[in-house]
């Protein structure tokens, strides 16, 4: 239903929102980059610190509203499944669009490398520990088969989702030392602090209300020509709720700022990772997951990132030849989830 049935629920006016949608998200992308700007120039943070946390954090509360929203529903697989989706589009399609978007080779950094694309390969471990956790520790019979069911499923409760935000806790730690060491040289642009704020707060509330309203509309287009709920999920609505990920870090490349660019890929998974999804358990108290089906999906996200990561080491660059094969990678991971879909193959679960 498109805008709480305020417009008719057709084809024609799905397809008018997103496109009207998208260009709202790119108009809160500008705000929210220019106030990161201000605010970092303000603060002293370095450039990597923008993208992963400051940049990267308001361009996740998508993902993050999407996650509280399936977990009160009860469909918290549905908000994971999202989530690394979401994550593999951030991997392999933004960097690869960024660099796409410049006239040169998007430059990496041994920080960008070394840090956050190795802090990221561990966020991503992590949580496939916790959920390993949950399994041992919580395991949940699966109906009328008793305990022998319950191999490959647990249940998420609040104990075990303090783990992954201690290490986002680390995270910060690890970002809040390297401010420290960081001089910032002066510009003298004298900035106003309250007016960049208020500019950031407007891009998160564009960009919240707008990614939801362009979700809700491609949910309706995927039932009335009758796409797959699971191939809709990992594909259209991740790369939906990916968009405002993608028009920062385009925005960013294509004014020579690589660092934020390439930060806000990695900053973002991993504020999903570490938290987003830890903060739906909060709230609900304890959530199921399906271990067989959460970890091929985590597989591939993680050869997905040691993909980027070797991409980003070779030169310290993203070349056009890395980028176009980090665009046909993600085709090929499309083309995988339409044949699960399809069931031509059958790696995971029904």
């Amino acid at each position: 239903m498109v805008l709480g049935g305020v417009l008719p629920d057709t084809a024609a006016v799905n397809v008018l929102v997103v496109v009207v949608a998208s260009g709202v998200i790119w108009l809160g992308s500008g705000l929210l980059e220019e106030a990161a700007d201000g605010l970092s120039a303000h603060y002293g943070l370095p450039p990597v610190v923008q993208g992963t946390v400051v940049v990267a954090v308001g361009s996740s509360f998508p993902e993050f509203a999407s996650v509280v929203v399936t977990a009160l529903a009860g469909v918290f697989d549905m908000g994971v499944g999202a989530i690394v989706g979401s994550a593999i589009f951030n991997v392999l399609v933004v960097p690869a669009l960024s660099g796409l978007a410049t006239d040169a080779d998007l430059d990496s950094s041994r920080t960008i490398v070394y840090k956050e694309a190795q802090f990221y390969m561990l966020a991503v471990s992590v949580l496939v520990i916790t959920f390993a956790l949950a399994i041992i520790y919580e395991p949940v019979a699966a109906a009328g088969s008793g305990t022998t069911g319950a191999a490959l499923k647990g249940s998420i409760t609040r104990p075990l989702a303090v783990v992954p935000l201690f290490v986002y806790g680390l995270y910060l730690f690890i970002q809040w030392q390297d401010t420290g060491d960081y001089e910032a040289e002066p510009d003298g642009t004298n900035v106003a602090v309250g007016r960049e704020w208020g500019r950031l707060a407007a891009g998160l509330l564009l960009i919240l209300v707008s990614v939801e309203v362009m979700v809700s509309a491609i949910e309706s287009l995927g039932h009335t020509f009758g796409i797959p709920e699971f191939l809709a999920g990992m594909t259209i609505v991740a790369a939906a709720t990916s968009l405002p990920d993608t028009l920062v870090s385009v925005r960013s490349a294509r004014d020579d700022n690589s660092a934020t660019s390439l930060g806000n890929v990695l900053g973002s998974n991993t504020f999903d990772l570490l938290v987003v999804i830890p903060v739906g358990v909060l709230i609900v108290g304890a959530v199921p997951v399906n271990f067989s089906t959460a970890v091929p999906m985590f597989a591939v996200l993680t050869l997905a990132t040691v993909l980027l990561f070797g991409t980003l080491r070779t030169d310290l660059a993203l070349t056009t030849v890395e980028a176009y094969a980090l665009l046909v990678t993600y085709l090929l991971f499309v083309a995988w989830v339409v044949a699960e879909t399809a069931g031509v193959t059958r790696i995971l679960p029904a």
